[in-house]
């Protein structure tokens, strides 16, 4: 299971980099609940003890260069994901026009998705060096960007070690320490995995992809037991998860249980036809089958 978020950004991160966005358009008024019954996401900024005034001023606009430069920032991150040769010109253009580190970022991202992970990496590296004036946590961002690209590459200790100075920057953020975890299971370093699992699952212990991570390094430690159970957990709070029921289905079986390793193979291949993980559930039955045709007949009573 890789987790892949390196074409992703946050308003508050494009503010980093030195941009600011256009202000949005004040929303119509609508009648009745909204469309989706999920909450509101959380705003960043903590809402004041007192109450507020109650004709605030209005907020300045940006400047319009700034405007421009948030358009150019946003398409080229679009590109980046869609046309990553176009982003890469893109980049290279607004770079010859002091574009700054926003050009900086979407070539680096640009380059990733041209799959030059090692180049993309390396300039993410030096992107958060330069961004000394951007704050601690979006600095890690971009480090965990860098780690992200240096494990496309193939190269899971740089990962690790990027994730590890991102962590400087931004202690305890679980979706660092899970992939750092990744890389450190990548590299074959389980124990370490296991290490940062186990933080992420004290801060969240219903965090279904950070179990299925750590049953995943127990199973490789041959910690069957423990395995066990916290796959079983992640299967209970998410009973369709198909890298769940993938991994449940290794560790079953080398726990002896046959059938329920089974089981959930065939489950997999019903909720992913067609997938990766409908692929290798399928090799796994066939391995079962092949295994049970070579077995010696049962004994006979005496």
């Amino acid at each position: 299971m890789r987790r892949l978020l390196i074409f992703g950004v946050t308003a508050a991160f494009a503010a980093a980099l030195g941009i600011a966005p256009a202000p949005a358009a004040e929303p119509a008024e609508t009648a009745g609940p909204p469309a989706s019954a999920a909450p509101p996401p959380a705003s960043p900024v903590p809402a004041p003890s007192i109450r507020a005034p109650a004709a605030a001023p209005a907020a300045r606009r940006p400047p319009p260069e700034a405007e421009a430069d948030a358009a150019t920032y946003d398409k080229c991150l679009k590109l980046a994901k869609d046309d990553p040769a176009a982003a890469r010109d893109l980049a290279e253009h607004w770079q010859s026009r002091d574009g700054a580190h926003p050009a900086d970022h979407c070539y680096a991202v640009a380059l990733v998705g041209l799959k030059q992970y090692k180049d993309g990496a390396t300039r993410l590296e030096k992107l958060a060096l330069a961004m000394i004036h951007a704050p601690a946590s979006l600095r890690a961002e971009v480090l965990g960007q860098a780690a992200q690209a240096w494990l496309l590459a193939g190269d899971p200790a740089r990962a690790y070690a990027a994730d590890g100075e991102a962590l400087k920057l931004h202690p305890d953020n679980p979706e660092l320490m899970i992939d750092r975890a990744e890389a450190a299971g990548t590299a074959g370093w389980f124990d370490k995995a296991v290490l940062d699992l186990d933080h992420v699952l004290k801060l969240d212990p219903r965090r279904v992809e950070a179990l299925i991570y750590r049953a995943s390094a127990y199973r490789e430690l041959n910690k069957l037991d423990p395995a066990l159970a916290d796959i079983d957990k992640a299967v209970g709070l998410s009973p369709n998860s198909v890298p769940a029921l993938l991994e449940r289905g290794d560790i079953r079986r080398l726990k002896g249980d046959i059938g329920g390793a089974r089981q959930d193979w065939v489950r997999v291949s019903e909720l992913a036809p067609g997938s990766p993980a409908d692929e290798a559930a399928k090799t796994n039955i066939e391995r079962l089958e092949l295994k049970d045709e070579n077995a010696p007949p049962p004994a006979k009573p005496r």
